[in-house]
Formats: C-alpha cells, structure tokens, sequence
C-alpha cells in the first residue's frame, strides 16, 4: 500500500520535522511550560515531582557531568534500573552531552550484558542498585572501555563506582562554572545523529542493536500522535521498561512534544493502584498485561452476587455491541447506542472509573497477538483496546487501528506517510523514514533486513483486508509445517489454550509432525486463586499442577480451544508443567514472547513423549 497520497503525507511531515532533534524540542517545551509538571516519582502516599523547566536544568548538570567524566560525543551510556525519572534524566543527560543512550533490560544475563556493553561501546554506566550490579560484575573483566558505574544505591567501594548523588553534584558545578558549554553541546547534536541504540530482546542468538536517529524518533513521534488524537498535558504511567521500544516512544518521546504528566509506576504489581490515582490518558499494554487484568476484574464479578453478576453481563454485552457496531468508521445504530449509553450510565462508566480508565483517550496494545476474547471483554466495558503493529527496527508502530477507524483482530492501517506491501510468500515489508539503517555492527544481518529497494523485511506474515486494515498470521520463521503439509500458526493456537485463567503460557509444537502438541504451564498469580476458590490446597506450583482437579479443568480448556480450531490444528496431546516460565528462567524474553528454540532444547524429552505410542 502507497501511492502519490502516502509520499505526499510523508513529505509534509518530513519538512515540519526538518532538522529538528531531542534536545531542541526538550529546551522548547521547558521554555513554553517551564512550571507544567514533567516527572512524578512515588513517594509514600504522594508523589515527588520535577517541572519541564526542572527537569532541563537536571538534564543540562547530568550532561555537564557526563562531559566531565569524559564522554566524548558518539560514545555510549548504558541504563539499568526501573522506570524512575533518573532513567529518564541520565537517558536525556546522555543525549545532550552528544553522547548515545542504550537501556539495557534487567532481565539479561551477565553474559548477554557483556554482549550489549561491548557491541555498543558503553563508557559509562547508570545503574539501580545491587540487583542491577549483579549482572554485571561477573563480566567487568571484560569491559576495559567502562570508565564509571554511576549508582542510584548500594555503591560498592572502588574508583569505578560512583553515587548518583556524587555524580550530580559533579555536574551542577560543571554547569554553574560553564553553562554555555552544556547548551552548545547540545546544540551541536544534529537530526541524523543516533539518539539512541536498542537491543532486541532475541528469542535466538545475541541481541541484536537497532541504532536510532533524532530524524527516525521525530517521524514517529509525529505519526504516533496522528494516529492516537491524544489531549497536551496528560496524565500517563510508566512502566513497562525503556529498553523496548513502545514505552520508549509513549512515555520518554512523545511527552516532550505533548507536555505530558509522566508518573512512574516502579513495581508492576502496583500498577493497578497507580492507575486508580493517575487516571491516564492513555495505557498501553502487552497482551499479557491484558489478559491478567481480564482475569484479576472477572474474579472480582465471579464474587458478586448472581443478580449483579447478570446485570454486569448485559451491561457488557451493549458495550461489546456498540464497540463492534462502530469498526471501520462506522456509526452505531440508534438502538445499539441507546442500549450503550443507558448500560454505560448505569454500570459500565462505573467499572472504567473503578479501574483508573474513566480518562483514557486510547488504549494500545502490540509485540503478541491480542487475544481476541481479551479485546471483546474490555470491548464490552466500552473500551477499545487497539492493536499496533511494530518492531523495533521501524522505531514503533508503523500501522495502527486509530479510535475512529478500527477492525478488532486486525493491527490496522499504515501510519501516516508509510508504504507497507505484502510479498509472495506472505511476509510484510515496510518503508518510511522511522525504519532505522541497520544494525549495529552487523552488515550481514542488515543486508538481510532490507530487499533492494530499501524495503524492510518484518519476518512476520500476514494479509491486507479490502479496506486497508493489515492482519498478522505469525512469524516467518514460526509457522508449524506439519508432516501433511499444512501450515498452522502456533500463535493462534496458543491464544486459545491461554484464555482460561489457569493457563499462564502455552506453546504449540508440530513442525513435520504428524499432530499438534502442546506444553502448558499454570499462571503463577491467578492458577493460586482458582484454586482456593474451589477449596484447592497446594502449597507449591508443582502440587498445584499435579492435583487431579487442575488437570481435569486443563483439559476442559484444551478441549475448548480444539473446539475453535481446524481438525489440522488441535491439540492432540499435552503436558501440564510444574514450573512457571519467566524471563529470568529464559523461556520468555524480556517483553515476553516465547523463546521457541529454548523451550523446544528444554523440553526436547517432554515433546518426544507426547509423540510416543
């Protein structure tokens, strides 16, 4: 999809990004709302926060420090520790110094953090604390080019290390004795200078860095707030890490072009009590943050009396009619919008506000399939939870439902000015001027990443609708190929076992076998409270797995997902596991997608059983 239109949008939002970088576009906003509130880290029951003209000051020392601790421009800081505002600050600091930021995720172990550290030539690091600094010490031997690890907490003894509190006061004088210096380091950053390298999160192999320039950023950003239509000023969460490239963009870019109100959420199993109090603008999600909300609010109605749980049910059955009836640009009918607002004022409005959404403009969600079952449940909240569709080597979304044009089960249209095609064998291209130039250090793998006309290959496959909406199959390379012949996607098959709120995460295998088989693992948080609700005593994940009750539950949730599936794709066979899978443990990666090649060594004897007699 392309044409004279999409390259006429793309010029215009190239000549009004002409140029421009983040550190230009930082010093604008803290110049046009110096007293908006920028940064609100939790404290207590309240927040501590820092204004936009605050946080540039900040932003300018921890430059002015970076400087003198002898970053030279081009060279890179490493970032690990939680969503707090000095990862937001130290990222920025960075950038201002003319240096490169790389958030690194926390899960990685120290030999994939030697990787990253090595491949993207850190000089310093900023790290959390002890947690953080245990993945890298093993492997500091390795990295002779790390001159310093500035620390939030827990500084060890030893010039390498230095407090945060040490390193700031460094820069602040830094700043007061030569202001001009830290403005004219900044201002010397140029729109094609990398702003920012990020790793893949690699379900094979090393990571993979995704260099990332200002221009690539700016086009993005620009599209980005096209397509969600969000309110200047608002209120948002963060928490989800900034080594992926979605929070990256929705709560460190694009705040700086609206002026947003950033509140981090520092221990995820807080976030629904954080979104209670911030009430955000927008929220985005994978879809297991999705799927463990669903479970966490049908819980909580499962416990309600019988005649509130109907009236619940046929409230949410308008809400799920009215959010269909509105796909594609389409105008609810009257009865269908009656039926709506009455069940909304009545219950539905209600439920939103309960769960912090009452303000939410968009609702976003990508890097797995969305379960469907997921998305019509908050659809029938009257809520639109939208698919987008990105990588991180396009540095985000490059197609997106929009709140006024949407298809449930689809990822939407392109973005603004970007041309997607689908080739003969089904796999997605792309191109626009967000698509990064390649990867780091890796030529092979770069020419591997485009076709001859500048093309970016997606690895994923999928289809183009008669109205312009991109729906994805699976991944490539994933696609089961059974000995018949036929071609499955794992992923929709495992979609379906992970509905029922016992099954935490489930991969399908097949590839020139003769059936499908399935390995399941219980979900850590609620597979515990189903069980107590129906007076299951386990102590461990193990016994829980084990206990004839679970299993014959399992296996009604197996039998339902068949129910929904072709012959050639059902569940055979399967093994319920008594362990739950993690990043930590490496059968997930960090934004958590199977690591398939893991699981299939792991478990390469649990398969072969199931393929047995």
């Amino acid at each position: 999809m392309g044409g004279p239109g999409v390259i006429a949008e793309r010029s215009e939002i190239e000549r009004e990004i002409a140029g421009r970088t983040i550190c230009e576009q930082l010093r604008v906003t803290a110049e046009r709302f110096p007293d908006a509130p920028a940064y609100s880290d939790p404290a207590g029951d309240g927040w501590t926060t820092l204004t936009y003209g605050q946080a540039r000051e900040r932003v300018l020392a921890i430059a002015a420090g970076l400087t003198a601790l002898g970053l030279a421009p081009g060279e890179a800081v490493a970032l690990m520790m939680v969503n707090r505002s000095e990862h937001v600050l130290a990222d920025l600091g960075a950038v201002h110094a003319g240096g490169v930021s790389c958030s690194i995720y926390a899960t990685f172990a120290p030999e994939q953090v030697a990787f990253v550290a090595q491949d993207v030539g850190a000089r310093i690091a900023v790290l959390g604390g002890a947690a953080e600094l245990a993945r890298w010490r093993p492997v500091l031997d390795r990295l002779p080019g790390l001159r310093k690890i500035i620390m939030l907490a827990d500084v060890p003894d030893g010039d390498l290390f230095m407090s945060w509190a040490d390193f700031l006061a460094l820069g602040e004088r830094e700043l007061a004795a030569a202001p001009e210096a830290a403005e004219a380091r900044a201002a010397a950053v140029t729109s094609a200078d990398v702003l920012s390298v990020l790793y893949t999160s690699g379900t094979t192999g090393n990571p993979k860095g995704v260099p990332l320039t200002h221009a690539n950023i700016f086009y993005e950003v620009v599209a980005t707030d096209r397509m969600t239509a969000l309110p200047a000023q608002g209120a948002q969460i963060s928490y989800l890490t900034y080594a992926h490239i979605a929070e990256r963009v929705l709560s460190l870019y694009l705040p700086l072009f609206k002026v947003s109100h950033i509140h981090f959420c520092t221990d995820p199993a807080e976030l629904g009590a954080v979104l209670g109090r911030v009430k955000p603008v927008l929220f985005f999600g994978v879809p297991r943050v999705w799927e463990k909300m669903m479970a966490k609010l049908q819980a909580l109605l499962a416990g309600q009396p019988e005649e509130q749980q109907r009236a619940v049910r046929e409230a949410m059955a308008a809400g799920l009619a009215y959010v269909e009836a509105g796909q594609h640009g389409r105008t609810p009918g009257p009865e269908v919008t009656a039926a709506y607002e009455q069940a909304d004022a009545a219950l539905l409005s209600i439920i939103r506000s309960m769960i912090g959404f009452d303000n939410a403009g968009w609702l976003g969600t990508a890097a797995a399939p969305m379960p469907a079952e997921v998305q019509r449940f908050f659809a029938g909240l009257g809520l639109k939870v939208l698919d987008v569709y990105g990588m991180t080597e396009t540095s985000g979304a490059f197609t997106a439902n929009a709140i006024t044009a949407y298809k449930l089960g689809t990822v939407g249209r392109p973005g603004p000015g970007v041309e997607v095609r689908i080739e003969p064998d089904g796999e997605i291209l792309t191109r626009s001027p967000a698509n990064t130039a390649g990867y780091l250090n890796r030529p092979e793998a770069t020419a591997e990443l485009f076709d001859s006309d500048g093309w970016l290959r997606t690895g994923d496959v999928g289809s183009v609708d008669e109205d312009g909406f991109v729906s994805i199959l699976d991944r490539k390379k994933e696609l089961i190929i059974t000995a018949g012949g036929e071609n499955i996607s794992p992923a929709n098959t495992e979609n379906l076992l992970k509905e029922h709120p016992l099954i935490g995460q489930a991969l399908a295998y097949g590839d020139g076998r003769p059936y499908v088989v399935a390995i399941l693992t219980l979900d850590g948080e609620l597979a515990p409270v189903w069980a107590r609700g129906r007076g299951i005593e386990a102590a461990t994940q193990a016994e829980l797995a084990g206990h004839p009750d679970v299993l014959k539950e399992v296996e009604a949730a197996v039998a339902a997902a068949n129910a929904r599936l072709a012959r050639v794709q059902q569940v055979k066979r399967w093994r319920l596991l008594p362990v739950e899978w993690t990043a930590e443990t490496e059968e997930l990666t960090p934004s958590l997608k199977l690591k398939r090649r893991v699981i299939h060594a792991r478990y390469a004897e649990v398969i072969e059983e199931l393929y047995r007699d």
